[in-house]
């Protein structure tokens, strides 16, 4: 237990360097990420024997991670970042990785973003090629989460978004000062917890849409829950009180439209 206590003393975040350019844990676990998403999708796909062709799966795999890729950097900038007025102004330096001439790579994405970009992009998808838009979203909401394991691990290996301080055994030292392994709880929870429940619910749905509309309360509400041990945004602070992120503020603003959107549906449904 000791050495777990004290493991971002032995550990590089970089895992190699290619050339001059270091890469990081994290860019590989996001690219981890991305690729177990879209291997899931397709194994769903046929599992499930859903009418999307590989074809539509490839393309559409594009559409989503430019929009995820755009929206998670522009949320950032706008929700967290400090310096949002710089890069409004100058709008080219959003994606430069380079400060002063050294490679830092592109720091800073927000998760609630990235829901606003992927929509974008996938709603763009839908009517440009046909493919129904619940279809879409029932898919990429049992195809994500465990792709999001990677994510969060990649947080605890790149030593950000760390926990709130405690005195629990299994706390990781974060400088001078024991933490809560708080992305490693939100692994399990928004990851593995919320696939297992998508997964054995999905063939109960309702209507097509109805999966990412779960996915959007079962992830806000796990969110939000595990914010109690995240420790907030430096540049931000508490909104509320002591306790009250802005993580958890959107996490649970996202679990009540989602939950409002399924109330809405399911009366017109009835209604029809």
């Amino acid at each position: 237990m000791e050495f777990w206590n004290h493991i971002y003393e032995h550990f590089n975040p970089v895992a190699f360097n290619l050339f001059s350019i270091p890469v990081h844990w994290y860019g590989l676990m996001y690219v981890l990420a991305l690729l177990s998403a879209l291997m899931i999708a397709k194994w769903i796909v046929k599992k499930d024997n859903i009418a999307i062709t590989k074809e539509q799966l490839d393309d559409y795999f594009i559409y989503a991670e430019i929009g995820v890729i755009l929206g998670a950097r522009l949320g950032y900038i706008l929700f967290y970042d400090s310096h949002t007025s710089y890069y409004l102004t100058q709008p080219w330096q959003i994606f430069n990785p380079f400060i002063d001439g050294q490679f830092v790579g592109i720091r800073g994405m927000s998760f609630h973003g990235a829901i606003v970009g992927f929509l974008i992009g996938s709603y763009w998808y839908h009517r440009r090629h046909g493919v129904p838009f619940g279809r879409l979203m029932d898919l990429v909401a049992v195809s994500v989460p465990l792709g999001y394991v990677f994510g969060r691990i990649g947080n605890f290996l790149n030593q950000e978004l760390v926990g709130r301080a405690t005195d629990v055994p299994w706390g990781i030292y974060v400088y001078d000062t024991l933490r809560h392994p708080s992305q490693l709880y939100e692994a399990f929870v928004e990851g593995i917890v919320v696939f297992v429940i998508i997964y054995a619910y999905r063939k109960r749905k309702a209507f097509e849409g109805e999966l990412i509309l779960l996915y959007g309360f079962l992830y806000g509400i796990g969110r939000a829950s595990v914010e109690f041990y995240r420790a907030p945004d430096a540049q931000i602070g508490y909104i509320l009180g002591q306790w009250m992120t802005l993580g958890m503020a959107l996490s649970l603003a996202m679990a009540l439209v989602s939950a409002l959107c399924w109330l809405w549906i399911q009366n017109r449904i009835q209604k029809a």
